[in-house]
Parts: C-alpha cells; sequence; structure tokens
C-alpha cells in the first residue's frame, strides 16, 4: 500500500512529466483523439454563416453530395457518380424563359442514412432546395438557389437539378449540403425564424442532423465538442471510439497544451500559425510530424467601403503602399507565405502576376494621401483641410499570436505614414458571428478567405451579396464592395465553359480588384499540421473542405 506523501510525490511526477510533454499516453489515448482548434463554431448549421470552426467539426459528422479531394479533383460522398456532360449524367438544355442551362443527374447512395437511422432521399433533397430558395431563410449561397429553378424526382435517390445558366462547374454542388427533412421541417415552419430555430443549434447533439462516420455527443458553447462513432455510418470504420474538439484561443496556451499532452493534435486549419510552427519543430520536431501545406487561403484586411475615409481608392492604395509586406513574410514566415497581389493564388491556375503591384513605398502613400485631401500633418498625424485625423480602426480574432503580432506592424507603419489606427479585437465567436457577418466593424477586419480550386468570388465580391437586415445577413460582401464591371466578369466568368476565354476573364478580375482594392491583400497562407507520430492518413487538401472529411483514413500507426 502506497503512504499518502508517496501518493503526492507521485502525483506530483506526473503532473511535471504532462507539462514537460513527456508524460506516458493514458491506456485510453489510442481509441481517443483529441484535437485543438482556436475557434468554436458559432453555428452548426451547413449551410449558415460560413466558417472554417464549422466547416472542421462537420467534416467529421457530415457528407457533402460533392467534394473536391487532395488532389483538387471533384468526387462523390454522397451521390454514386459525379455527373458529367460525357458520361450522359449532365445535358445542356434551354430553359422555359429560352436561356442556356443544364440538367444535371445525381444518384444518391443505397446505403446512405442519417444518424438516427432514416434513409437519406430525394424528401431531403427537395426540402434544403425549398429552404434555400426562401429570401429570408439565412441559407447561402443565394445564387445558387437561384439558379436552380427546378428539381425533378425520378424515386427516393434519383433526382435532376435544372439550372437556368449553363456554368463551367456545373456538377459542382459542394454548397448543396443536404439537410434533414424530418427534423429540420418543423424548424422551417417560420422561415424568417429559422435562423433561431434550426436543430443544428437548438438540438446539436441529435443523431438525426449527422451523415458521417462521427456524431456531435456534446457541445459546450466556446469550450469543446465530443464526437463519438455514428453506428448508422455505412462507409469504412473510424478508428477513434471519441474524438475530442478543444477549442483554445489563445495559440500560445494551444502550443501549452500539446506539449503537455491535453492535447493530441492541432488541427491546421485552425491551429498554430505558420511562424509558430517553424519555431515549434525546432524545438520538439523530433516528437511531433509537422506537415507544412501551401493553400487557398487569402489572409487579407476587409475594408469597410462605407467609411467615407475608406471610400477614397487613393487612400485605400496608400495604406497598401504603406505597409511592407515583404519584410512581414522574410522575418515572420521564414519566406513561406507569399505576398498576395489579389484575391487569387498563385497554385490556382487562373492566376496573373499582370496586375498593379503595391511595393512598399512610403512616398508614393504620402502623394496619395496628399492628394486624397490629407496633406496636413501636425505632430505626424495627417489631417483633412477641417483639421479631422486620419483615423481608422482595425480588427481580428484575440488570441491569434500571429495576426495580433501582423496586426502591430501594419499599425506602426502606418503611423509612420501619418495614419492613426487603433486596435480592437474580439474573440473569433464574436468576431465572425456579428461583427464581421452583419458588417458591424467601422473600418478594418483582417481574416483569411480559403476558397476551393477556381472558386469564382460570387458571394464576397458581387453587388448583391452585401450582407443586409432585408437578407438576414446572407451573403459575405462585408466591405460593401459595388462595381458593375466586377458583377459582370463575374457573371461571365461563371458562364464560360471554354478555358482559354475563361482564363482571360479571370485576368481582367485580378487587374480590377488590385486597381479597386476593396480589401487589401497581405499574404496566401500555408497551414501548419501537428500531428503525433503515432496518427497516420491526415493527408492536408490545401482548399476549403478540410482533412476531417476524410477521417475514416486516419489510423493509429502499427506498432504505436
Amino acid at each position: 500500500m502506497l503512504t499518502i506523501p508517496t501518493r503526492r510525490w507521485l502525483l506530483f511526477l506526473a503532473v511535471a512529466l504532462a507539462v514537460a510533454g513527456l508524460a506516458p499516453e493514458p491506456a485510453a489515448g489510442r481509441d481517443e483523439l483529441v484535437i485543438g482548434v482556436t475557434q468554436y463554431p458559432y453555428t452548426f448549421h451547413p449551410n449558415m454563416e460560413p466558417a472554417v470552426a464549422k466547416s472542421y467539426v462537420l467534416g467529421f459528422t457530415r457528407r457533402p453530395i460533392t467534394v473536391y479531394d487532395a488532389d483538387w479533383e471533384l468526387v462523390c460522398m454522397l451521390c454514386e457518380t459525379p455527373p458529367t456532360i460525357d458520361n450522359g449524367l449532365a445535358v445542356p438544355e434551354t430553359t422555359p424563359d429560352g436561356a442556356p442551362g443544364i440538367a444535371v443527374t445525381f444518384t444518391l447512395r443505397a446505403d446512405a442514412v442519417w444518424g438516427d437511422g432514416t434513409p437519406i432521399t430525394t424528401r431531403d433533397v427537395l426540402f434544403t432546395w425549398e429552404a434555400g430558395r426562401h429570401p429570408r431563410s439565412g441559407i447561402i449561397p443565394k445564387e445558387f438557389y437561384r439558379s436552380l429553378y427546378a428539381i425533378d424526382v425520378a424515386d427516393d435517390r434519383t433526382f435532376t437539378l435544372r439550372f437556368d445558366r449553363l456554368t463551367f462547374a456545373y456538377n459542382a454542388v459542394n454548397s448543396f449540403d443536404l439537410l434533414p427533412a424530418h427534423i429540420e421541417a418543423p424548424a422551417f415552419a417560420d422561415p424568417e425564424d429559422y435562423r433561431r430555430l434550426t436543430r443544428f443549434d437548438a438540438d446539436t447533439t441529435n443523431p438525426g442532423l449527422y451523415s458521417g462516420p462521427y456524431l456531435v455527443s456534446e457541445a459546450v458553447s466556446g469550450s469543446h465538442v465530443v464526437l463519438t462513432r455514428n453506428p448508422q455510418w455505412w462507409g469504412k470504420p473510424p478508428a477513434f471510439r471519441r474524438i475530442v474538439i478543444r477549442t483554445i484561443e489563445n495559440t500560445a496556451a494551444l502550443e501549452a497544451n500539446l506539449l503537455s499532452g491535453a492535447i493530441h493534435m492541432v488541427a491546421g486549419e485552425l491551429g498554430l500559425t505558420l511562424d509558430q510552427a517553424i519555431a515549434f519543430e525546432r524545438r520538439h520536431g523530433d516528437r511531433f510530424v509537422i506537415l507544412y501545406r501551401p493553400g487557398l487561403a487569402y489572409e487579407h484586411v476587409d475594408l469597410n467601403l462605407d467609411n467615407p475615409v475608406l471610400a477614397d481608392a487613393r487612400v485605400r492604395r496608400a495604406l497598401l503602399h504603406a505597409i511592407d509586406r515583404e519584410a512581414i513574410n522574410s522575418e515572420l514566415f521564414a519566406g513561406r507565405q507569399p505576398v498576395a497581389l489579389s484575391n487569387v493564388n498563385p497554385l490556382d491556375w487562373v492566376f496573373t502576376e499582370d496586375v498593379p503591384h503595391y511595393p512598399y513605398d512610403p512616398a508614393e502613400a504620402a502623394r496619395l494621401l496628399d492628394e486624397a485631401g490629407f496633406a496636413d500633418r501636425r505632430r505626424g498625424m495627417r489631417r483633412d483641410q477641417d483639421g479631422r485625423p486620419l483615423s481608422l480602426e482595425i480588427m481580428t480574432t484575440a488570441g491569434n499570436r500571429s495576426r495580433e503580432l501582423v496586426q502591430q506592424v501594419l499599425v506602426s507603419q502606418w503611423r509612420d505614414a501619418g495614419i492613426e489606427v487603433r486596435i480592437r479585437n474580439e474573440p473569433s465567436r464574436v468576431f465572425f458571428g456579428q461583427t464581421v457577418s452583419q458588417r458591424r466593424f467601422s473600418a478594418m477586419a483582417m481574416f483569411a478567405w480559403i476558397s476551393s480550386p477556381e472558386s469564382v468570388p460570387r458571394t464576397t465580391l458581387h453587388s448583391e451579396q452585401i450582407p443586409t437586415p432585408e437578407n438576414n445577413w446572407a451573403g459575405q460582401n462585408y466591405t460593401g464592395f459595388r462595381n458593375a464591371e466586377m458583377d459582370r466578369l463575374i457573371e461571365a466568368i461563371e458562364v464560360e465553359l471554354d478555358r482559354d476565354r475563361r482564363e482571360a476573364l479571370w485576368h481582367q478580375l485580378q487587374r480590377l480588384y488590385a486597381t479597386e482594392l476593396p480589401a487589401l491583400p497581405l499574404f496566401f497562407r500555408a497551414d501548419s499540421f501537428i500531428l503525433p507520430r503515432w496518427l497516420e492518413g491526415v493527408v492536408p487538401t490545401g482548399h476549403q473542405y478540410p482533412t476531417s472529411l476524410w477521417v475514416e483514413d486516419w489510423r493509429v500507426a502499427e506498432g504505436r
């Protein structure tokens, strides 16, 4: 029998070993995986308020009809075969209005069921369409549901989507994320109140909401989500009995929890920043596997163009000329996060360098500010002709050490240019859940867009996608950008099937974006995945669809 002092000493030793990151793996550790992330989902509804945290959790628990895989190829998850014009499942046609459209036929997997055992059928397809088409439902993307003017149902599994436009991405219905009609239809009885009544938030642990390898069995706001195996899952059995996703908004605390053994891995989609991961690898690379994946993550500063100061393009260009993005990339990110010229990533085939460039040029920034009416500079601060200071506010996610560091550098460099910029940060659930999505930021909001390959930026740049109370805050054009030429280019790109002509249109869009600067381009982000050495099968995708969509391929390495 152990004496009390001995027990205390062993307890002290166990704590010390854990803090040092040397604690032995607990017996349950091989069938439980604890993942650290920096954000908690502010909604679990798959078709409202897109956010990385939500996508990551739902990747474990739901399956879309189609998705892009790690090779950037379109694949089926809920369907049997991706329809194409070549295989005859997609047929160009003329719409009742005489426009060129297309009919695209899908067949759902025969074994696909919701987590309560209810088959996934065309009833769910029709309900999701009905909800998405309602102007006050809050479901996005609005253009997809507007364009989808009819659905023909052949039986419980086969249906044909009829679109009023023939787009180059006619068979990528990744955003048509099916809702369980038997659960969500009662919540949709009052469409205007659906955002509040949806069972995804009111009854998050209801198994019938989910269709993936795992179910949400516990969700504590701001803290953690517990996932357990879905007994109705039809696919390859997942390796882990239980997965816990812990929210640790402060990235320094996230690293400490990893070293202490409180979490096993850090998700690359929303974990340690690149500079932290590089430093972490130098110190602890022998104990972890660190994967780096450049991807379609665009770090930028959204500008509220309703702000009269930022409505002047000369001020926007001056803000960009006044910051040294190359030095920030070199000093903070070891040169691994290339400076963004526009919103299109060099990894995407439609990228062009033939756009206006904004190198660090304090003299040009000064000239532009003078021209914009801020020539009066007293006590280091620029003022307009009425003596009002050039003063703005910048916001980002509190606790993200890398973003906050970049933010400090930007503020310092803008101060050198005579621009006062105040910092006001918020927890991610508030920043994304209200401030950004409802356009409550007064001037600047720094965050990242994560997109899919050749993703047309309709929701972020088209003038019809500005969130308002009237559309129940649907749309992601948070800057309020209104530009007829941008609208035209977006609409033309979507329906251009010829690759060469579409590439030329993409180049025009990038030049227009870099000229008008609705947002300040910063970097294209590389994500860092920090994994335990005993975990295999995690394959970063490099785009918006997370690794968790393939969790059934994750496994414990043999001999570990």
